[in-house]
């Protein structure tokens, strides 16, 4: 196929219902970050291995990478149209995938509006019958099989993740804040 005479391909252009912001990614410097490999221990879920060790060694807020492994069962969502029209996008039913291999996967550990732990991931792995599949996992229904597996940490400090609205898209979405402290 010769590059230069086919058909330009155009991205597609999502507009949200919402005012524009004209910043739409908001970023944050980390001004120290310490590193950790962190090894999720087998029969816990996502969550539960990823949230209690980086607790109890005082991260609360981590971008983390996981480098593959095997889930006893895994389930996970995709995005989809809102049908509603509210928004652009929502999250179609969870999809049980069963027994699953993680290839890779990218996880973040933030806080809910209301201040709990949090952990948002999106993961490439293959189910039971050997199909290659990915979308968001569901940390709190997806269990860690019987090897654990390898995660990188790297913590984020001088600010937290928070659900926050956004008014573009109509969504609460995880965003870089000021961390909120408590007398």
């Amino acid at each position: 196929m010769n590059l230069a005479s086919a058909d330009p391909i155009r991205p597609r252009t999502l507009i949200h219902p919402g005012p524009v912001d004209p910043v739409r990614v908001r970023s944050q410097q980390a001004p120290g970050a310490q590193h950790v490999r962190l090894r999720l221990q087998p029969g816990r879920t996502l969550f539960e291995a990823l949230v209690e060790p980086l607790y109890a060694v005082g991260i609360q807020n981590a971008s983390m990478t996981l480098l593959g492994g095997a889930f006893s069962h895994l389930q996970y969502c995709v995005g989809q149209p809102d049908p509603s029209g509210q928004t652009v996008a929502c999250y179609a039913a969870p999809i049980n995938s069963g027994k699953s291999y993680l290839i890779f996967g990218n996880a973040t550990l933030g806080k809910s509006a209301s201040g709990e732990p949090l952990v948002h991931c999106h993961a490439t792995f293959r189910n039971e019958t050997g199909q290659v599949r990915g979308g968001h996992l569901l940390p709190t229904h997806s269990n860690i099989g019987q090897e654990p597996i390898s995660v990188l940490v790297t913590a984020l400090e001088g600010f937290e993740l928070r659900v926050v609205f956004d008014p573009e898209t109509q969504i609460s979405l995880l965003q870089p804040c000021e961390t909120l402290h408590h007398a």
